[in-house]
């Protein structure tokens, strides 16, 4: 098998192409901030989700117990 030089160059080419466009892909995705899955070790992070969803369920709890009057 005898590659000529023009060959061996088209090879080379579209090897260093294919690693520019792999570094080029990262740099762009690195800017982007992936969602956290799962419950935080950390309990200051809330999601705005994560608040409405407590709101409503102290809410609930409200309404499910009401204050005791005093005697």
């Amino acid at each position: 098998m005898d590659l000529s030089g023009f060959e061996v160059w088209i090879i080379i080419g579209l090897v260093v192409g294919v690693i520019a466009s792999n570094l080029a892909v990262l740099k762009y995705s690195a800017k982007f901030k992936m969602p956290h899955l799962g419950s935080h070790k950390d309990k200051s992070i809330v999601s705005e989700d994560d608040a409405k969803v407590s709101e409503q369920q102290s809410q609930v709890n409200s309404k499910d117990n009401p204050p005791s009057k005093p005697d």
